[in-house]
């Protein structure tokens, strides 16, 4: 059912500062300013690359001032889109999960998601335009879990029409946690990873003691990495390296405290699909450029 993961929400104490921070980390560029009653929030939408960050500020009682009250500044949200919208809503009306609506973007209840929040919207008639920068686009949102990853996978498929043949399993011992990747499309990186894991040796463990089932992060792919730590490296900013090579040239993770909050991965053009089930597609350093 699901086309592209198309954006996060983040919840933020100041709309200016946090603007500024990914604007000078991302080189995010602000596109629109919206109210959202039903999430008691002014809205800032920034373009990056192909996707698009909403940050959210509370304005009045409701879910983003919950979530800053309960956990703080960070993600609160990650976005999927979809082609019919009104196949969409039925979808989830059929299989029982309940839905909050407003300006023609659905949110699903978390309790019937394994604690997931997402924000549903309709797929662009017209492809998105890639803004520049060193974003290509947003391909991954990431739910940690306590709960069987198995179970999950088969809740989502079953109840959100995905296609079992594009589920890729993944296991990755540095991270503590096993899982898998449910692709949207056989020839795209878009999915959401479905990571369980319960060795409190690990942050992703760690986690999970405190929070369940819940969202825990999200993937960008880059074009231009260096510019990217160079921008991390300028403005003091934690990350940690994919590699040990002299240079690194693969990709990071960019610490929550960098970005409002919100726990960033960042891979340059087509390495994700090492561990996405087709590693022939990822293009050799010299010639893996943007699309």
């Amino acid at each position: 059912m699901f086309e592209r993961t198309d954006r996060i929400l983040v919840a933020v104490k100041d709309l200016d500062q946090a603007t500024e921070n990914y604007q000078a980390l991302l080189a995010a560029v602000v596109i629109d300013e919206q109210d959202s009653p039903l999430l008691g929030a002014k809205r800032r939408i920034l373009q990056l690359g192909r996707s698009q960050v909403e940050l959210c500020q509370a304005v009045a009682e409701g879910a983003i001032q919950q979530h800053v009250t309960q956990f703080g500044e960070g993600l609160f949200c990650g976005g999927v889109s979809v082609a019919d919208m009104n196949a969409c809503r039925e979808t989830l009306k059929q299989s029982g999960i309940k839905f909050q609506e407003e300006d023609g973007r659905l949110y699903p209840e978390k309790a019937d998601m394994f604690g997931l929040a997402l924000a549903i919207s309709e797929e662009q008639a017209q492809p998105v335009e890639r803004y520049s920068g060193p974003v290509d686009y947003l391909y991954e949102i990431t739910q940690v879990l306590d709960t069987r990853w198995q179970t999950v996978a088969d809740h989502y498929r079953d109840k959100l029409k995905l296609d079992e043949e594009n589920f890729v399993g993944i296991t990755f011992a540095r991270f503590g946690y096993e899982g898998v990747l449910l692709r949207f499309h056989p020839d795209r990186l878009d999915r959401i990873e479905l990571s369980e894991a319960h060795d409190v040796a690990f942050p992703m463990g760690r986690f999970v003691k405190k929070r369940g089932d819940a969202l825990y992060m999200c993937y960008i792919e880059t074009n231009n990495l260096a510019d990217i730590i160079a921008r991390l490296e300028d403005r003091g900013q934690k990350y940690t390296r994919r590699t040990t090579t002299p240079v690194e040239q693969d990709g990071l993770w960019v610490h929550p405290a960098a970005l409002n909050g919100v726990l960033l991965g960042v891979s340059r053009t087509t390495l994700a699909w090492g561990w996405s089930g087709k590693p022939e597609l990822i293009l050799p350093l010299e010639t893996g450029i943007a699309s």
